[in-house]
């Protein structure tokens, strides 16, 4: 398979702290891949480096989006890093409460679209296509993540999983060619749990995706996940299938313990 996120020796200092310390990471097109770790390891701000949010202290971050060439990421502002092809959701919801599900994905089709502030004050028949277009694809990716029903409600209404599902509808509307889920799993009951599990396998299956997350939920990982990489304190320390994973032992020294036998 050829590799679409190419990390080399990614490193962030904060200060004295060394938050990330020379991790190399390789993700292959069409993989769910998980980044797995105890609290405070550095897993978030592993994806905050590779979004943009911060610019790391070294290394590289490289993506080779399908059809295209090999591209670096590094100095480019989140927004930026959004139009390459990368999207992300958040540990912590951070929909538009007062908006309606509809808008909060139409928020999201935002970098795809042409009009700028001159379009939007003159209001041109092109943009008003363009408008009307951005609704019913918006749409559409609500009917795939089966929260069509909640189309006009607003945001904050939501029950929690759907209002997790409607930040994956968020990141799916940017058209991205790889998506990073945040602890997707979290504040989720089991039934909740396992249609996200569905819903993962889904977008990878028939929207052409390849999933990077973030996830403390063992068995969530292990079910999902073609390839696992495990950090500790910054650092890389293992990496393998789910197996090769669940029978490590710095991986169970550092994480997994007694869990690993659940798993």
């Amino acid at each position: 398979m050829e590799p679409i996120l190419n990390v080399k020796n990614l490193t962030m200092n904060f200060g004295g702290l060394k938050a990330l310390d020379g991790i190399d990471i390789v993700i292959e097109k069409g993989q769910i891949a998980a980044l797995i770790g105890p609290n405070g390891a550095g897993k978030t701000t592993f994806f905050n480096c590779i979004t943009g949010i911060y610019e790391p202290s070294e290394g590289k971050v490289e993506i080779t989006p399908p059809g295209k060439s090999t591209q670096g990421l590094k100095g480019l502002k989140p927004n930026h890093v959004t139009e390459k092809g990368l999207a992300r959701t958040f540990q912590n919801i951070r929909l538009f409460e007062g908006m309606t599900v509809l808008e909060n994905v139409m928020i999201g089709r935002h970098c795809r679209l042409n009009a700028g502030i001159f379009g939007a004050l003159v209001q041109p028949p092109s943009q008003k296509n363009e408008e009307k277009k951005c609704v019913a694809d918006s749409y559409e990716v609500l009917e795939k993540i089966g929260l069509e029903k909640y189309v006009n409600e607003k945001a904050i209404n939501l029950p929690y999983g759907a209002q997790r599902r409607l930040e994956i509808a968020r990141a799916l509307a940017t058209n991205p060619f790889l998506l990073l889920l945040d602890e997707p799993a979290a504040g989720m009951n089991p039934q909740e749990t396992k249609e996200l599990d569905d819903l993962i396998i889904w977008l990878r299956d028939n929207e052409d995706l390849t999933i990077l997350l973030i996830e403390h939920d063992m068995k969530l990982v292990m079910s999902l996940s073609d390839r696992i990489h495990v950090v500790d304190y910054g650092k890389k320390i293992a990496e393998g299938t789910p197996e090769e994973v669940k029978s490590n032992p710095q991986v169970i020294k550092a994480y997994l313990g007694d869990e690993s036998e659940d798993a």
